[in-house]
């Protein structure tokens, strides 16, 4: 006998982890990992494109001066930056590593190793061995950084932050989309639970009589050799007893519909194209991607670069930037017929255009010029006409007097 408020106990039938896991991505109760998150081939493949495209890109050391910037190319951190960060990593596995944390992490940091306020060596620090430790201000943050328990200055890490509120640490697209790249994630464990069990559908026995007990486990039994993918394993139904199909099919379900949805969707987050991804893009798809999913990118290393590996004297003067114009040489025709517009409207210069090339210089400093131009020299004031061989000061004219009324001297 049970009492009122006796809870009774019921037989619960075993959920399978596929079932368990996929109903939590489905009510929104699971985590993605950053391991998990990186099965996904459409957020494999587009940190890869950006993580690539952001290693290929030299960064360069610039000092503004009297108007100019003047490229420093005999710096030590330039060379840690783009060949050998004098750690294990060399430049193209750091920038790798750091934007992977960047998008799937609290961020990318490395930690800057000094030696008399000149930066030695830059060594990458995986997301998960960082702690943050706060103050309470609101408007005066503050913060430490700590490594296995040790205790670091904000200045002493290179830090590469997503949407950070703190400058801290960031904020990954797996926490700003977890719904979306969970159910992408489940709908793989769900197709390889497929393909696992063979194809086979899940449901439940209906029968017109009550079984014995002894019945029901050897179904029980049967049905489990069954799922095991064993094509010699069979179910033999008895008369009175049959099956009911509980789900849909794979086929029902659409699921390479599903897929290409959710890669489509996750393309998005990082402002790819999917064609892109697909290897089909064109030109102008290529730019665009270059343009909405690189360039903020390389905005963010930059304004780190700027603030943790210059001195404070430096600061104001002297900054990094990549070098983006790399980027054009992909296409041969465009890239030519840039040049050729900047040749005719002076530009820039023949030994200039060989020097983006990686060609020797000619020794050509001169640049082409129409008779029928006029030449105004704005600091003098003077007009020089080559047609005629004519300067003439704007400054001595009198007012009303034309140019073309002055005998020439």
């Amino acid at each position: 006998m049970k009492w009122p408020w006796q809870k009774e106990e019921r037989a619960e039938e075993p959920i399978s982890n596929i079932d368990n896991v996929l109903l939590q991505a489905l009510l929104g109760g699971s985590t993605i990992s950053k391991k998990e998150a990186l099965n996904i081939p459409s957020i494999k493949s587009c940190i890869n494109f950006i993580a690539d495209t952001v290693s290929m890109i030299p960064i360069k050391l610039y000092q503004a001066k009297d108007g100019k910037a003047d490229e420093i190319t005999d710096d030590n951190r330039v060379k840690l930056l783009n060949d050998d960060t004098k750690d294990t990593l060399d430049a193209v596995q750091f920038w790798r590593a750091l934007i992977a944390d960047y998008f799937l992490g609290k961020g990318g940091y490395a930690y800057i190793k000094k030696y008399r306020n000149q930066v030695a060596s830059l060594h990458y620090v995986e997301e998960e061995f960082i702690s943050i430790q706060e103050n309470t201000d609101p408007i005066f943050k503050d913060y430490h950084i700590l490594v296995n328990g040790k205790n670091y200055l904000p200045f002493d890490f290179l830090k590469i932050l997503r949407n950070s509120k703190d400058g801290a640490e960031g904020i990954s697209i797996i926490e700003e989309n977890n719904l979306l790249i969970s159910v992408a994630y489940n709908s793989l464990i769900f197709e390889e639970n497929l393909v696992k069990k063979g194809g086979n559908k899940k449901g439940f026995i209906k029968s017109q009589r009550r079984l014995s007990e002894e019945a029901i486990t050897a179904l029980k039994n049967a049905w489990k050799k069954l799922y095991s993918n064993n094509s010699d394993n069979v179910v033999v139904l008895n008369d009175g007893l049959d099956f009911q199909e509980s789900s849909n099919t794979s086929v029902e379900m659409q699921l390479n519909e599903n897929k290409k949805s959710n890669a489509d969707e996750i393309c998005k987050i990082f402002n790819i194209p999917v064609n892109i991804i697909n290897g089909t893009a064109s030109s102008k798809e290529y730019t665009n991607a270059f343009k909405m999913a690189i360039m903020p990118v390389l905005r963010v290393i930059e304004c780190a670069l700027n603030r943790e590996l210059l001195l404070e004297k430096e600061k104001g003067s002297f900054y990094y930037a990549f070098d983006t114009k790399e980027m054009l040489k992909g296409d041969l025709k465009e890239r030519f017929e840039a040049y050729k517009v900047a040749i005719e409207s002076n530009f820039m210069g023949i030994d200039e255009i060989r020097f983006m090339e990686d060609l020797p210089a000619l020794g050509i400093e001169w640049i082409k010029l129409g008779l029928d131009s006029v030449l105004y020299d704005p600091k003098t004031k003077e007009i020089y006409t080559p047609n005629t061989n004519q300067s003439q000061n704007i400054g001595n004219l009198k007012g009303g007097e034309n140019i073309e009324d002055r005998d020439p001297e």
